[in-house]
């Protein structure tokens, strides 16, 4: 039984200290990216075509 208890309070701390390195990234700015490469594939690159013209 006292196995269990043990086990809770270190699961506990754990989460705990995730919850904090969470709130520190939001906190430093880690998570504002707001224009990821995942989202660029959806536009397309504006190119510049250069026709050749046939005299």
């Amino acid at each position: 039984m006292g196995v269990i208890v043990i086990l809770i309070i270190v699961s506990v701390l754990v989460a705990g200290g995730f919850l904090l390195a969470f709130l520190w990234s939001v906190k430093t700015g880690q998570m504002d990216d707001d224009y990821t490469p995942s989202v660029r594939i959806l536009f397309d690159d504006e190119l510049i075509i250069k026709k050749k013209e046939i005299l």
